[in-house]
């Protein structure tokens, strides 16, 4: 009994994907404290505690739906997910869909309520709900094959963009959370982020082109050489947007310095593209993000 009480919880946890929703938690509080320039408390560590809670349900109601929608796919292409493989059914998983999705909202609605009763008052804190709206429409847009959606999943390159955005919006949640949306400080990150993202996003396409197939995506469209070439672009421009906070004088150029591990796995990226190893590169794009990220946080605090 105790084994399929652990066996259907990894499963769950398979599907929502919690491991990699953490760094949704991560962004928020990243936001927070770069645009407060120290660690949020009282009532404002309450809000940030709460908009993250929101970032960690929607991403997990979102990876569900990704799966619920790609379930006749995933049926020949990883048959051994908790859906296709019959661990989790439709209707449940359509259940925890909506309950993750009402959950986030929730959180926002709580956060709201204690925005209400801090002196900056609801008004200064509404950006965080049109933020949390954005995701959602970014959510249907990218998703739905419906005539009234933009049907991003399916375009490629803008799709890629849709997701290198909501990376970028749960940093800005954060700042928008203390009520600091417009932080130069974090904006600049945001950006830094999103351009990130996007890079990896196009290598993991070159990386599933096999399982891909009947998707349009931008390596399906142009061919994995060129799509390699168009990410390592984007790694360019990834650099320079890490060292420009410093060039600006946004960042204390002296703590550019910790910055460089970050700096030198994203320039590790150009060689893993040229010998077509797209999954080392991607991870190597995923923990230059994380690292970078790291290094503005230590930078924030300093």
């Amino acid at each position: 009994m105790i084994v399929e009480k652990a066996t259907n919880l990894k499963n769950w946890t398979t599907l929502f994907r919690l491991g990699n929703n953490i760094i949704g938690i991560i962004g928020v509080f990243l936001g927070a404290i770069m645009a407060l320039e120290y660690i949020p408390t009282g009532k404002i560590l309450t809000i940030t505690i709460l908009q993250a809670a929101s970032v960690f349900c929607f991403m997990a109601s979102w990876n569900a739906l990704n799966d619920y929608l790609d379930y006749e796919i995933d049926k020949f292409n990883r048959p051994e997910k908790p859906l296709p493989s019959g661990s989790i059914s439709l209707k449940n998983a359509k259940s925890g869909i909506i309950l993750m999705m009402g959950a986030s909202l929730l959180s926002m609605v709580i956060a709201a309520y204690v925005a209400s009763t801090t002196t900056n008052g609801i008004v200064q804190w509404w950006p965080s709900i049109i933020i949390w709206v954005l995701a959602v429409l970014l959510l249907i847009n990218y998703e739905s094959s419906s005539k009234y959606s933009l049907n991003l999943k399916n375009r490629g390159l803008p799709g890629n963009v849709a997701i290198s955005a909501s990376v970028a919006m749960v940093v800005l949640l954060g700042a928008a959370g203390v009520f600091q949306l417009t932080n130069i400080r974090v904006i600049s990150v945001a950006i830094i982020g999103f351009l990130y993202n996007l890079s990896r996003e196009i290598v993991k396409d070159v990386q599933d082109m096999e399982g891909d197939k009947g998707r349009n995506t931008l390596a399906m469209k142009i061919g994995p050489e060129k799509t390699r070439v168009i990410a390592y672009m984007i790694s360019l421009v990834t650099l320079i947007s890490i060292i420009m906070p410093f060039a600006l004088d946004i960042f204390d150029s002296m703590y550019l310095i910790i910055n460089i591990p970050a700096i030198f796995l994203l320039l590790k990226v150009k060689t893993k593209l040229a010998l077509g190893h797209d999954f080392h590169a991607q991870q190597l794009l995923k923990k230059s993000l994380y690292l970078g990220m790291f290094g503005f946080l230590i930078i924030s605090l300093i």
